[in-house]
């Protein structure tokens, strides 16, 4: 029986790397075409918009934190020994913290983005913002750079604070004592600063509904069953934010069952299914973005088709 339960574990265990590894390519694949794409058209156009500095932005700052991902892991699989350090401890969060907080609200402003250009609201604050909506975003994303500092300044008091726990009870190196205590309220950190641009884009998500709603009910009193361009618009922003948001929530949820099952963080089973779980967001995400723009989408296609062509001569060549 012992037996038998081992052999599963393993192969949930071989299941689960797969698909982190497929999450991985497809990210990085997903994320690098998005980043290229707009690069090559920036260059033919001589002019890029604003939503796709945003984009540009994003693709490179999600390849940052899969590369971040899979180095660690890497490392983690190959010298699980390894004692770590308290100076190696701050540059791995502080990195992790920067490229995470850019990747999550990169995507937070493209949220907003979408609700100020195309949300449909007479208040005097939203109209303003609404004309002023390349300001309004790029400031949403410098005061993001307080919580940036105010995160890594918290999560370095708290390795500061283990520090001189581990230099008082010598009975207890730095990593053991990090683990620990130290790893956890490092990860609450985390969670609790994730959970704001998800409260901002949930925000954003509601009064985009809101806003359809009421577009609806105004269109059904000139014209009946009819979509005008505005209707179409808002589908097309809430099927992006409403991927964003469900993609977002299994993040969140990740980090939450790491903080309720801390315990099980021990075992490499769980932790895998953590990051499986954890890659899914700027993995697929970025294909949602792809897929959602039509340009991107036709462009992403004959990408595929070429690939195809490509491997069809090299196996007519073989035979």
């Amino acid at each position: 029986m012992e037996h038998f339960m081992h052999t599963i574990c393993d192969i949930f265990q071989n299941t689960l790397m797969t698909i982190l590894v497929l999450e991985l390519i497809i990210g990085n694949l997903g994320n690098g075409f998005l980043a290229l794409e707009n690069c090559v058209n920036w260059i033919k156009k001589k002019k890029i918009s604003f939503v796709n500095q945003i984009l540009i932005a994003l693709a490179t700052f999600r390849i940052c934190v899969l590369l971040f991902l899979f180095t660690n892991l890497l490392i983690s699989s190959v010298n699980s020994d390894l004692v770590i350090t308290s100076r190696m401890v701050k540059i791995i969060n502080n990195l992790w913290i920067i490229v995470n907080h850019f990747s999550i609200w990169l995507a937070t402003c493209l949220g907003i983005f979408y609700f100020l250009k195309i949300g449909n609201f007479s208040n005097s604050l939203f109209l303003y913002l609404k004309w002023r909506v390349k300001r309004a975003v790029s400031l949403t994303l410098l005061v993001s750079l307080v919580l940036l500092f105010l995160n890594i300044l918290l999560v370095n008091l708290e390795i500061n604070v283990c520090v001189n726990e581990s230099q008082r009870n010598i009975s207890y190196s730095f990593s053991s004592l990090y683990h620990a205590k130290c790893h956890r309220h490092v990860l609450s950190l985390h969670t609790v600063f994730l959970s704001v641009p998800f409260v901002v884009c949930l925000s954003s998500f509601l009064l985009l509904i809101f806003s359809l709603w009421t577009h609806h009910k105004k269109m059904q009193q000139h014209v009946q069953r009819c979509r005008d361009a505005s209707t179409t618009a808002h589908i097309k922003a809430l099927q992006i934010v409403i991927a964003f948001l469900l993609l977002y929530t299994t993040f969140i949820l990740s980090l939450l069952i790491q903080l309720w099952k801390y315990e099980l963080l021990k075992k490499n089973i769980f932790l895998l299914f953590c990051q499986v779980v954890y890659i899914a967001f700027p993995s697929f995400h970025t294909c949602v973005l792809i897929m959602a723009d039509m340009k991107l989408r036709q462009a992403s296609l004959s990408v595929l088709w070429w690939l195809k062509c490509r491997l069809n001569y090299m196996e007519a060549l073989d035979l």
